[in-house]
């Protein structure tokens, strides 16, 4: 096959709904040498046509988000974690945004993936991961984006995800406004078996506590029936700012230093 320019070779990708790939994908789809393709990448790079995120990654960066360095983190997560051959789902603020929680939006795309991973910066994209050992078993659905689709956490699975990473969420505070949008959504059944996935008793003590306070007996009371059998210990409801003398919630065996409050 004749060598074509990496620049022809990337607008061809692009005029196909392609707006990520691979270095070897490079090298093998223009002809061109490795060292070849290094140095137009470069200059690519540089005039911000694309976006290198990994060695052997890159994003292309069509002309309406040239200004932001780079598409919307959905357009290109899904590709982007199957070249790192890693599990993954969107999750926690993220996902209850895509699920209609109009309160706190996120200033970042939230993953969650099985090991530890380092932020990622594209263009004013900015991707924060979160170790989460269950990331291949959770609840997830296929959510479409412009450029195909990806992976996203239930509402059941953001719900108790937002507990179990209260501090991704700002504070406690925060995550029963979000719990409060995602209520309609949830499922009792499907929300027990998220429980049950987690294994934390301590997770299910705080989400039970939160959903009574907003008044979502309907999907606490399943959960209650779990907790009960696991003889929970007393557990402070804000990790790591338990207050010597807070009363303790009995139905959930939470010590409450300070009221929940939920944001209108």
């Amino acid at each position: 096959m004749a060598a074509i320019t990496l620049d022809a070779w990337v607008d061809a990708l692009q005029s196909r709904g392609r707006y990520t790939f691979l270095r070897t994908e490079a090298i093998k789809g223009s002809g061109l040498s490795p060292e070849a393709v290094k140095k137009a990448l470069q200059r690519m790079v540089s005039r911000r046509r694309v976006v290198k995120v990994k060695d052997y990654f890159y994003v292309i960066v069509p002309l309406e988000y040239l200004n932001s360095g780079g598409p919307p983190s959905s357009w290109f997560v899904d590709d982007l974690m199957k070249a790192m051959k890693l599990p993954y789902y969107v999750g926690l603020l993220s996902a209850a945004g895509i699920h209609g929680a109009s309160h706190q939006q996120p200033q970042v795309f939230q993953v969650l993936t099985v090991r530890p991973v380092r932020p990622l910066q594209v263009g004013r994209a900015r991707l924060q991961f979160f170790a989460s050992k269950h990331a291949s078993e959770a609840a997830v659905q296929s959510v479409k984006t412009p450029t195909g689709t990806m992976r996203v956490s239930t509402p059941e699975s953001t719900v108790v995800d937002l507990i179990r990473f209260a501090k991704a969420a700002g504070h406690l505070d925060n995550v029963a406004t979000v719990i409060a949008d995602l209520v309609p959504l949830v499922h009792p059944a499907r929300l027990l078996k998220a429980i049950r996935l987690s294994g934390n008793v301590s997770t299910a003590q705080r989400l039970g506590y939160l959903l009574d306070q907003i008044r979502a007996r309907h999907l606490s009371k399943p959960i209650h029936h779990w907790v009960e059998r696991q003889s929970p210990r007393t557990v402070a409801l804000r990790p790591g700012r338990a207050v010597p003398g807070a009363p303790e919630d009995q139905r959930w065996h939470v010590l409450v230093s300070e009221p929940i409050e939920i944001e209108a």
